[in-house]
């Protein structure tokens, strides 16, 4: 089963004299929106249509329902087996009542009004994926539009609207109104009484006259009769009244819920207009919208952030929207700077997670998923997406604080390429063309021999989630939320950076085995298939680097993938420019690399070494005495790291309604995903030396 938030247009008008009974719905499809409805799921939601509110229009997708848009109420729900279909009654009241009575006069004088305004129902329903509705969950109004959707029209006459004066309209009994669950419309209910009074009591007078009684008789009838005319009209004002006090308080809820206003303030004005209706005192729509549109002046003068300055040259400064308040917000929540442009905002600091999560999805129940009804804010801020944004630049900046820890001493070492698929990728050696040979004149030129490498690498996936549990928002465990991303972006680097400190000690030290069937360390002669000559075992001196860098500086370029071409081009010609070595060693190659004096024994002379070999410790490497050369991997790469979606990890955060994990588990998903591929692509640029 699915649920979902539907605006269905469910009348086109066909206009009567006098009424406003009409038919709401009927059984059918709902055009344009690919869902039905049935006769046995109407009538099971004929409770829900009573006492509903009709506006002109339905809200903006920016702004709320305004109680200035108030047209009417419909009530009396029933089943017209003939129709197929829910008839209500509506009676005109409230601000817009004299715009929905125009509608419809223009309606009656021309056809194709008629074919176009209509009735909109905003249901919530429950549906299955082949369309069918089986459940209507609530229905939150009924008002005017353009186009309907969904058949229906008016049935019959309650009263006359628009042709009597207000006076001819308050005669009617207000015994019938009550009885029929209406109000007089435009009629002030503390005048009503004494109108109909004076009118009626005439009438009575004159009929008795015209009998052609005794005077002193006829005085005492009209006395009696009309002493029991004020006492049943009296009954009938106070029943009427009865009837506006309720409309008063359906008005009051309907205004309050549409008025997008913080709680603490509607709970106020809901107070003060209940006194009102609890002390006898009725309240006009204007009274009610007077005191929302103060209340919302309140509102933004308390939390204002522009700045209008000088009477000459007006200079308007910091307009920011609520989105841009609740974004500042939350950056200032997990500790992390501000998007540019948004660092001078005044925003209010969030107590924690519990409070973010209530005020972007209204989910005050805790059952998971977005309650609009519920948020007091304008904003269009989504809780998923926007901590997840958030995390992730919580991600970044940890990841950059634990490089600077000695965790990113491989970016160093590798060369970082960005790919547009997650195909498995290639190496490609550098200079494998060494020399270019001579063209003479009118001769042909000669295909070059071009040396490419066999090696490739796939695209691994990392990742895993942390849950955010519904238990956790309400216990407001912020501070464990914030060291969330943190972990994952420890975890991240930490593996990535391990993933490449096992290139130089997998399979005892000697690496991995390569497409030349050689493994990426050997001391085999290079004239020989699968030999690299790049495996020694001396200890770390300024002396034995000097054989190390000798020996990649020798190292043959390679001409072609052929055994006759091995060992056969031209010199490399490079010197290795990193040396790695574990934190054992960190002193070692310290002395021998950066001191001013080289501290070699019987030695006093300045280091010739210093500023030529920069030593990088890698804090996975456990053996005490290996250490190791690189080249600069801008001039000759040999690891080459590659990225799907960017060198640091991505934070995602599943907890939409309809989010499996949200159901089953009452929890959010934070999960972290990370493609990369490490690839060794050419051993020449790399020396081992296993102590």
């Amino acid at each position: 089963m699915l649920r979902k938030n539907f605006t269905f247009t469910c009348l086109s008008s066909r206009t009567t004299d006098t009424g406003f009974d009409i038919l709401a719905i009927n059984e059918g499809e709902a055009k344009g929106h690919g869902i039905s409805f049935s006769a046995a799921v109407l009538k099971d939601s004929l409770p829900l249509w009573d006492e509903l509110p009709c506006f002109l229009d339905h809200p903006s997708f920016f702004a709320g329902q305004s109680v200035r848009d108030l047209a009417g109420a419909f009530h009396n729900p029933s089943w017209d087996e003939s129709e197929k279909g829910i008839r209500l009654q509506l009676i005109p009241n409230g601000p817009a009542s004299s715009d929905l009575t125009a509608l419809r006069e223009a309606a009656k004088a021309d056809q194709a009004i008629m074919k176009a305004i209509g009735f909109s129902a905003v249901l919530r329903l429950q549906y299955k994926n082949s369309g069918e509705v089986t459940k209507i969950i609530s229905v939150a109004s009924c008002d005017t539009v353009i186009d309907p959707a969904r058949g229906g029209k008016f049935l019959s006459a309650q009263y006359p609207i628009g042709r009597a004066s207000v006076k001819q309209a308050s005669s009617i009994s207000a015994t019938r109104v009550a009885k029929e669950g209406g109000t007089m419309s435009q009629t002030n209910p503390q005048t009503a009484a004494p109108a109909i009074e004076d009118e009626e009591q005439e009438e009575v007078v004159e009929n008795q006259t015209a009998a052609g009684d005794d005077p002193n008789v006829t005085a005492l009838r009209n006395l009696s009769g009309t002493q029991d005319t004020i006492a049943q009209l009296n009954q009938d004002a106070q029943a009427s009244r009865a009837v506006l006090t309720q409309m008063c308080a359906n008005l009051l809820t309907t205004g309050l819920a549409t008025s997008k206003l913080p709680a603490p303030m509607q709970t106020r004005i809901r107070d003060d207009f209940t006194a009102k209706l609890t002390a006898g005192q009725l309240f006009e729509p204007k009274d009610l919208q007077d005191r929302i549109d103060a209340d919302r002046k309140l509102m933004s003068e308390i939390s204002a952030n522009a700045i209008v300055q000088g009477p000459a040259r007006s200079t308007v400064t910091g307009m920011y929207s609520t989105d841009d308040q609740i974004t500042a917000a939350v950056h200032d929540m997990f500790q992390v700077a501000r998007p540019e442009g948004l660092e001078k905002i005044k925003a209010a600091r969030l107590t924690g997670i519990r409070e973010l999560y209530f005020m972007l999805t209204g989910d005050r129940q805790l059952r998971g998923g977005y309650h609009p009804s519920e948020i007091y804010l304008a904003t269009t801020a989504d809780f998923s997406g926007l901590v997840a944004n958030v995390m992730n630049k919580v991600v970044s900046n940890q990841w950059d604080e634990l490089g600077r820890a000695g965790y990113d001493w491989w970016q160093q070492i590798v060369k970082i390429e960005h790919f547009e698929s997650l195909n498995d990728i290639t190496g490609v050696l550098v200079g494998t063309v060494g020399t270019l040979p001579t063209v003479g004149e009118q001769e042909e030129y000669p295909e070059l021999a071009i040396g490419d490498s066999p090696e490739t690498a796939s695209f691994v996936k990392k990742g895993g989630y942390i849950a955010l549990t519904l238990e956790m928002i309400d216990r407001d465990q912020t501070r464990k939320l914030m060291h969330y991303p943190k972990e994952l972006a420890n975890a991240s680097l930490r593996t990535l950076s391990a993933r490449i400190a096992a290139i130089f000690t997998a399979n005892s030290a000697t690496g991995p085995q390569m497409a030349d069937t050689g493994y990426l360390f050997n001391s085999t002669a290079l004239t020989t298939k699968g030999g690299h000559a790049n495996l020694l075992t001396t200890a770390l001196s300024a002396a034995q680097w000097d054989v190390v860098a000798a020996a990649v500086y020798n190292q043959p370029m390679l001409i072609k993938n052929d055994a006759a071409y091995l060992g056969t081009g031209p010199k490399m010609a490079l010197e290795p420019t990193f040396c790695l070595v574990p934190r054992a060693l960190r002193k070692t190659a310290y002395d021998t690399f950066l001191n001013e004096w080289d501290v070699s024994a019987n030695v006093h002379s300045a280091n010739l070494l210093k500023g030529l070999v920069k030593p990088v410790v890698v804090p996975e490497w456990t053996d005490t005495n290996d250490w190791a050369a690189v080249c600069d991997p801008d001039i000759a790469p040999s690891i080459i790291v590659g990225e799907r979606f960017g060198l640091k990890p991505e934070i995602f955060v599943a907890g939409r309604e309809n989010d499996p994990s949200v159901f089953m588990n009452d929890e959010h998903r934070i999960k972290v995903r990370d493609f990369k591929a490490v690839l060794v692509q050419d051993f020449r640029p790399l020396h081992k030396e296993n102590v």
